[in-house]
């Protein structure tokens, strides 16, 4: 009897480990390439760490469908894997390895030792995946500090440059704060209702009267949270610290960090049933869409420009939060999962042909570097536009279904003039998008800027961002079907068919 009893036992233990196999095979490539790094040669270790880290990523999507075959709440049910955790997992994870793939000739091209930077942008995802997958307070928090103390340091890694250290000293001060007040709100929280657990305080706050200290702690989670996604108000250090950092890391924190605080976001607002969420979410919303568009029209570097339309998207996406009813809900959730996902694919590839074509010491960003590409490299200026086209929301992109998405879905919500105001916003985004392309094809160079041939890992990330971006644009079906079966397993059921699902008989050992 105690034999069977400790096999008992163990069988569940085993399951938790495999619930979190993508997180334990992130840090194990993730320590490889540190134990290697001072083994390999200088000149080789741009790619032979590089690839050792690529393959992580791959090894981590194999291990997320197998992960997804023991879906159900692991460790004391602080982390749970469905639908929705899935999504979030396979799109972070993805995004790091188109990241890999582009960073080979960067790294080269600006002499900086590679194993650290393919270790880090690991352990970071690591953390992005515990975001997405947890469900208790505190652990969203760890995997928060983990995800952001990468980020940090990527955000300075050309490290003999002063912009590059003042991005990673200002993201690392105001990502403290954001922090801190994201911790001050779980306080407040377990304060309020005596627990951390996502699912026990929404049966709490639906029980029961709503105090005042739950929209206290609601409003600090939701500042910590939205410095993380980049929204109006919080948005100062964006251009800052986009402008500074490493190219390819730039395109990596505008999407990965973004779509697992968005994940975490999606568990506070629709999961818990946030109180008191609509206003705040709509004037962060139209805040956000009005304040990044124009503060894009007025700048000259690409990086700075993309930055901005990153605080613009962000608000793009936040219109499918400010849904009320139940019916709503779903709809939104689905929208914002499939924004995400559709942003993540043109950004990453904008930002890979800006790592390439920025040449040594980011010497190339500002727009008239970029004047007659259309010529002298016609692939490559090609490539920019249909990512910056995306951006736009032209038909046949997965920018055009992503905005057609969520703002349908306000529509049905009522949300007229929020959508009004979101669409006036995309016709002011697309003048500075279409500027770009209007200065590679339509105007002649008027100074010398190489243009190297695009290698064979920059090709395979544009090729796979190409790919993503068409299809969401082509056959965005099965994606949004995707999105929409995890915004139920998101959804608190209702406690009329919470009572009808059947329960397990209860089991005694003798």
């Amino acid at each position: 009897m105690t034999l069977l009893l400790a096999q008992m036992q163990a069988i569940p233990q085993s399951v938790d480990y495999v619930r979190i196999l993508p997180e334990l095979v992130l840090s194990i490539f993730g320590i490889l390439v540190m134990v290697l790094d001072p083994l390999v040669d200088e000149e080789k270790s741009q790619k032979t760490l590089g690839y050792i880290g690529f393959i992580g990523t791959i090894a981590a999507l194999l291990s997320t469908w197998y992960m997804a075959q023991s879906p159900g709440l692991a460790f004391s049910n602080i982390v749970r894997v469905d639908s929705f955790s899935i999504f979030f997992t396979c799109l972070v994870i993805a995004i790091a390895a188109v990241v890999i793939l582009s960073s080979f000739e960067y790294m080269a091209v600006q002499r900086i030792r590679a194993g650290e930077y393919y270790a880090l942008i690991l352990f970071s995802v690591v953390g992005m995946v515990l975001m997405a997958s947890a469900v208790e307070l505190v652990m969203i928090f760890i995997g928060l500090e983990i995800s952001s103390i990468s980020t940090y340091i990527l955000a300075g890694f050309r490290r003999h440059e002063a912009s590059s250290s003042e991005s990673s000293l200002k993201y690392f001060l105001l990502g403290s704060f954001a922090t801190a007040f994201f911790l001050y709100g779980v306080a407040l929280m377990f304060g309020a209702t005596g627990s951390t657990n996502i699912d026990i305080i929404s049966q709490k706050l639906q029980s029961g009267s709503v105090g005042l200290l739950v929209y206290a702690a609601m409003a600090m989670m939701f500042v910590g949270l939205g410095f993380k996604v980049a929204i109006a108000p919080f948005h100062i250090w964006t251009p800052d610290v986009y402008e500074g950092a490493p190219a390819p890391v730039v395109g990596f924190m505008s999407t990965a960090p973004k779509a697992a605080a968005f994940a975490v976001l999606l568990r506070v607002v629709f999961a818990i049933n946030a109180p008191g969420r609509f206003w705040f979410l709509w004037v962060a919303a139209a805040l956000s869409m009005t304040l990044g568009n124009v503060g894009a029209l007025v700048q000259s570097n690409v990086k700075r420009l993309l930055a901005y339309s990153s605080i613009a998207h962000a608000g793009y996406l936040l219109v499918a939060f400010a849904m009320t009813t139940q019916e709503n809900s779903a709809t939104g959730i689905s929208a914002a999962m499939f924004y995400t996902a559709a942003y993540a694919a043109m950004n990453v590839g904008a930002f890979a042909v800006v790592s390439h074509f920025a040449n040594s010491g980011e010497r190339f960003v500002n727009l008239e570097d970029y004047e007659g590409l259309g010529r002298s490299s016609p692939l490559l200026a090609a490539t920019l536009t249909i990512f910056l086209l995306s951006l736009i929301g032209i038909p046949i992109t997965g920018g055009f279904f992503a905005k057609f998405y969520v703002f349908s879905a306000a529509l049905r919500a009522d949300l007229v003039w929020l959508t009004l105001i979101g669409v006036v916003n995309s016709a002011i985004g697309a003048y500075y998008y279409l500027r770009i392309i209007v200065v590679m094809y339509m105007r002649e160079s008027r100074k010398q800027v190489p243009v190297t041939p695009v290698p064979f890992g920059l090709a395979t990330a544009l090729a796979v961002s190409i790919f993503a971006t068409l299809y969401l644009g082509i056959l965005p079906n099965r994606i949004l079907q995707l999105a929409q079966h995890s915004a139920q397993d998101l959804l608190p059921q209702p406690p009329a068919a919470a009572a009808q699902m059947p329960q397990p008989a209860p089991t005694s050992v003798h």
